[in-house]
């Protein structure tokens, strides 16, 4: 049976804005998060920009702290770590960013880009160094003759690459990929989720995969998440969320992709209106005010239970 690597319960993550008098309104970032992460696999996280993603990553990561709730890592919580046990912990979970290039010192060459993980950790003597690096580029697909080039000499795809073997450096279990291939032009998207892949089959790494993009998730992916104005909607295997998906923010989300079919008319999705402020969000469901299928007074007053309703597939909506 596999394990679970990864364990979020009612996470959450508030940001107080400035006002124009001081402290100004709470935005709802990340609201009740309960997600596990089985090892070796691939979860896809996908919604509209501005639902979360990025910050429930962030928090997972320790990179943000929680307004509330917990992530466990291993079994071991890693909300109320030591900043020295944080350190050590932190060489399992690495993330990948979005942009390839603003993630990257654009002062450091290569060779001290990739050196820097072993410098902070202190580990293995400078040539020990330089023979690990030059094995990080081979991994990526690069090459020795890229070590003592700036990285605003790379394309956008070989950016993406570099920062792929920095985050392979240490040997993580886990790691975050945001949204990673969304700046590049869709041939190197193909690349750099051919090398995801195999680099997951090689050294059996975990997954979670942060996108907007429905075929990127749709290719990459064990199970998917459905994430919706700070909280989870919908989960389920690859396989049911392509077939049988419940909520109906996944079936709008879905019925947005334009087919490649000259035959087969582009039918928008039947939503009212654009997402909610985060900084004042609905009552009760935070789909009703777009959604179809809404009821009221039932949608307006009472927040759905996320719940499951298959094995393995959970979702959140009063009528599913």
């Amino acid at each position: 049976m596999t394990e679970t690597l990864l364990e979020t319960k009612d996470l959450s993550r508030y940001f107080r804005l400035a006002g124009p008098w001081g402290r100004g309104p709470l935005l709802q970032a990340v609201e009740g998060v309960n997600i596990a992460v089985m090892a070796g696999e691939t979860l896809g996280l996908v919604g509209e920009s501005g639902c979360g993603k990025s910050t429930l990553g962030r928090l997972i990561l320790a990179l943000l702290s929680p307004t509330r709730g917990r992530v466990r890592f291993e079994g071991e919580e890693v909300t109320a770590l030591p900043k020295a046990r944080l350190k050590q912990l932190r060489r399992q979970m690495q993330i990948v960013f979005q942009d390839p290039y603003s993630s990257l010192n654009p002062r450091m060459m290569v060779r001290q880009i990739l050196e820097e993980p072993y410098i902070i950790h202190n580990l293995g003597a400078k040539a020990e160094r330089r023979q690990w690096v030059a094995a990080l580029l081979e991994e990526v697909g690069l090459g020795a003759e890229h070590l003592d080039r700036y990285p605003h000499e790379f394309s956008g795809g070989q950016r993406q690459r570099l920062g792929v073997a920095r985050a392979l450096a240490l040997k993580p279990k886990l790691i975050v990929a945001d949204e990673p291939v969304s700046a590049l032009d869709v041939s190197i998207q193909a690349q750099i989720l051919n090398l995801l892949a195999d680099l997951q089959k090689r050294h059996g790494l975990t997954y979670l995969f942060i996108s907007h993009d429905l075929s990127v998730i749709s290719q990459i992916s064990d199970r998917v998440a459905v994430m919706y104005l700070c909280r989870l909607v919908e989960l389920a295997p690859r396989a049911v969320f392509d077939s049988a998906r419940l909520h109906p923010y996944t079936e709008a989300l879905l019925a947005a992709v334009p087919l490649p079919d000259p035959e087969r008319p582009f039918k928008p999705p039947e939503l009212k209106g654009d997402p909610p402020s985060p900084i004042n969000l609905p009552s009760g469901c935070p789909f009703h005010p777009r959604c179809p299928e809404a009821q009221l007074p039932v949608c307006r007053d009472e927040i759905p239970e996320y719940r499951e309703t298959a094995v393995g597939h959970w979702v959140a909506c009063h009528f599913r």
